[in-house]
């Protein structure tokens, strides 16, 4: 990074404000397993805001990795004898049994090694045991639209120490959707269609969702705001004690 800021929307691929934010600084210095939830709607930057955090981390000499909601898409197979193609993406369209499972065995953390799926968007397909969190990782950053959601979704919340909602606006995420789509074989016109129709129907769910986070991101500006405890004002993010449920 050069220390430029960016106006607001512009995208980076490393949120500048998040590396030395408060909130990150206070992640690095933390000690034992730290589960966090990045969640937030299609197209925010989940995966970019992720890997500055380990990043950060790592810089800190703190072990990292990060395991994602993405991993857990139902096969095109079970997809189509569902009659959920046209809505892939959308909460019943994921194994949200087995992301819990995930998240049980990285919150006990008793394996030496625990094996994550991750999702190839080039063949539109979950890839088994792709990522491996060994035991001694410190932080593992959980990232995924549906973290907060409730109905089969709702022990993940009680499984994360803390849960951080990304924000960026809709007329930033909205094309950045449309050109991801394109780049993996949709028409303009197709893509466009996609995510009107269903990437902003899952975005509303999303959003619903918000008030349940810890923390917001701008992700525009690596800013991280956190909410303030119930009768409380707000907290410094560096001594904002974990808040989970």
């Amino acid at each position: 990074m050069d220390g430029r800021t960016p106006s607001r929307g512009q995208r980076s691929d490393q949120p500048w404000q998040l590396l030395t934010s408060p909130a990150t600084a206070a992640l690095t210095k933390r000690s034992g397993r730290w589960l966090l939830g990045l969640a937030g709607p299609p197209g925010v930057g989940k995966s970019t805001v992720s890997a500055a955090l380990v990043s950060a981390c790592t810089a800190a000499g703190r072990s990292a990795a990060v395991v994602a909601m993405d991993g857990f898409h139902l096969s095109a197979a079970e997809l189509e004898a569902a009659g959920l193609v046209d809505v892939k993406g959308a909460p019943e369209t994921f194994d949200a049994t087995g992301f819990v499972r995930l998240l049980e065995q990285l919150r006990t953390n008793e394996a030496a090694v625990v094996h994550a799926p991750a999702f190839d968007r080039d063949r539109e397909r979950a890839v088994p045991a792709a990522i491996a969190v060994p035991h001694e990782t410190e932080l593992v950053v959980v990232e995924g639209n549906y973290l907060l959601l409730d109905g089969p979704w709702r022990p993940v919340r009680k499984l994360l120490d803390e849960v951080w909602f990304l924000d960026l606006p809709a007329e930033v995420r909205v094309p950045r959707l449309i050109a991801r789509h394109r780049a993996h074989g949709r028409s303009a016109e197709e893509a466009a269609e996609w995510v009107h129709r269903s990437d902003e129907t899952n975005t509303a769910r999303v959003l619903a969702t918000r008030a349940h986070a810890d923390a917001f991101v701008d992700v525009a500006t690596g800013d991280v705001t956190y909410a303030p405890p119930p009768g409380a004002g707000r907290t410094d993010p560096a001594g904002q004690q974990p808040r989970r449920r």
